[in-house]
């Protein structure tokens, strides 16, 4: 239930990620495992941004967001339930500015009706349609996709794993 989250934008998303990676660490299946949970969100003006709520919101987020930059936050929570008892975790938001075009309302109304921008956070995607409407980002590109490679690397490695270690060709010795 993402509705009991409040606080500055980073807070809800890190919040958010917890939440997800310790439902999964609670089930039995993920005994012995790494689980990770995230979470995104879109600030722009100091306000939090997850999924519109329907095509009117999309449309009102994109008004509002047409040539300017915001930043898309993004909670990662690595919970490490390999060992007996009970499991610990680390965390970190990362932060990407996005700096938006500005796309013609025909577009925008198009973009809306594709049904892509009320799925994903902030309503839009880098890797989607709306990456048309994208001018640059700052930041790991990953994470706007929804998980930024540079932060689960660094919690991965705090956890004694090497992202080398979940390549299996890396690790085949007949190649």
């Amino acid at each position: 239930d993402e509705s009991g989250v409040a606080g500055a934008p980073a807070t809800v998303a890190l919040e958010l990620a917890r939440r997800k990676a310790r439902a999964v660490a609670a089930l039995p299946l993920a005994s012995g495992a790494l689980v990770l949970g995230c979470d995104s969100l879109l600030a722009l003006d100091g306000v939090a941004r997850g999924k519109p709520a329907d095509a009117a919101d999309a449309l009102d987020r994109w008004q509002s967001m047409r040539g300017r930059t915001g930043s898309l936050l993004t909670g990662h929570c690595l919970v490490d339930a390999r060992t007996a008892g009970p499991p610990t975790e680390i965390a970190e938001v990362a932060r990407t500015e996005v700096r938006f075009g500005e796309p013609s309302a025909v577009e925008i109304a198009a973009y809306i009706r594709s049904g892509e921008p009320l799925e994903v956070a902030g309503a839009f995607t880098l890797d989607g349609l709306g990456g048309w409407f994208v001018e640059s980002v700052e930041g790991a590109p990953s994470n706007v996709v929804g998980l930024s490679l540079p932060v689960l690397r660094r919690l991965l490695a705090a956890r004694g794993v090497s992202v080398a270690d979940l390549w299996p060709a890396a690790n085949d010795p007949t190649r």
